[in-house]
């Protein structure tokens, strides 16, 4: 599917296939197109007339208004209603949709209890009254009251504080596999779409770049966007100078031959690129070649405390710079690393992801 706005293309031949009771995420920077992409899925907007169609549960459902589609959305503001009460926001939907007054309180009841807020205690409460993770799952509630097929989520956690966010994430993939119900979430964040999805579209000027899981969006990444989006990764260029088998040896311009593993079509002479993560990394007081390993010498530019883990930037002595996860395994010297040391930072050659131009 398409959607332009003028002269601006904010979604480009879209064309994505989710599967029933699926967690996917839409992934990407701000202004790559996954709100337009969500908004076009639930109908709040149209394709352009040659943009393609969408299906839902086998229908067409272009011409269908919002209501009429099996959908559910939670919005990233929630959108509640000041002036209704808890249990009047949760039953809005019902109302709309002419279920019958003797079925909505139960039904109310139930979603409350679904998100975990106890309905005697909450559905006499305004929204004004509540904290912003209870604001939250009221509108989830009001989302799943109506039993959607498919529940649309937009960047629904971003005013939340860390561990709530983190808690939330939890529930929700606890609630799609418990409901089986479709979870289509928008996002930017990148730890929240890994923890959370069956699968991720990672997403860039109006294009779909790569879907795949978690693992593979991480562990293989196409395209240097992907690589550097997903995670913290250290590109290396150069020139492939000889195939052997399944490896390349490539030579960049610090003059250091250095091996890959070989991509289809690959040619003497065809630049390189690839992508390693930090914590593919290690760092020796000494050249180390054990393994076959690759390595760069350099001295360390800042040691960097980040909680779980420490990173050192490393300045390589042809000049590039690269981060390092610190203590990647109990082989490595022991992490007593201070600005100013020498060292070689290394990694193995199936550890290096060949990037597509």
């Amino acid at each position: 599917m398409s959607r332009r706005y003028g002269a601006v293309t904010a979604v480009e031949s879209v064309s994505l296939a989710v599967a029933r009771g699926e967690f996917f995420s839409l992934l990407g920077p701000s202004g790559c197109g996954k709100t337009t992409t969500l908004r076009l899925i639930a109908g709040f907007d149209d394709p352009e007339p040659d943009g393609g169609e969408i299906r839902m549960l086998g229908d067409v459902v272009n011409r269908k208004r919002p209501y009429q589609r099996p959908i559910g959305m939670v919005f990233q503001n929630y959108a509640l209603f000041p002036h209704l009460t808890v249990a009047g926001n949760v039953a809005f939907g019902l109302e709309e949709h002419r279920v019958p007054r003797a079925t909505i309180d139960g039904r109310v009841d139930r979603a409350l209890a679904l998100v975990r807020l106890d309905p005697a205690t909450f559905r006499s409460r305004r929204p004004a009254e509540l904290s912003g993770g209870q604001r939250q799952r009221v509108a989830l509630a009001r989302a799943l009251v109506l039993e959607p097929a498919i529940l649309l989520l937009d960047e629904p956690l971003g005013a939340l504080d860390l561990q709530l966010r983190k808690q939330m994430q939890l529930e929700l993939r606890e609630l799609n596999r418990t409901l089986g119900i479709t979870f289509i979430l928008v996002t930017h964040d990148q730890q929240e779409a890994l923890a959370m999805s069956d699968r991720i579209a990672v997403m860039h000027a109006g294009r779909v770049i790569q879907v795949g899981s978690p693992a593979e969006i991480y562990e293989h990444p196409r395209t240097e966007f992907v690589a550097r989006f997903i995670g913290d990764a250290n590109l290396f260029h150069g020139t492939i100078r000889e195939l052997d088998g399944g490896t390349a040896t490539v030579v960049g311009s610090e003059g250091i031959g250095w091996r890959v593993p070989v991509i289809a079509p690959a040619a003497v002479g065809a630049a390189i690129q690839v992508a390693v993560r930090p914590e593919w990394h290690e760092m020796f007081r000494h050249p180390w070649n054990a393994d076959h390993r690759n390595g760069f010498p350099g001295a360390i530019r800042e040691v960097v405390f980040l909680g779980e883990q420490r990173h050192a930037l490393v300045t390589l002595d042809h000049g590039a710079e690269v981060r390092v996860a610190i203590g990647r395994s109990a082989s490595a010297d022991p992490p007593t690393w201070r600005v100013g040391d020498r060292v070689w930072v290394t990694w193995r050659p199936e550890d290096a992801q060949v990037l597509h131009p």
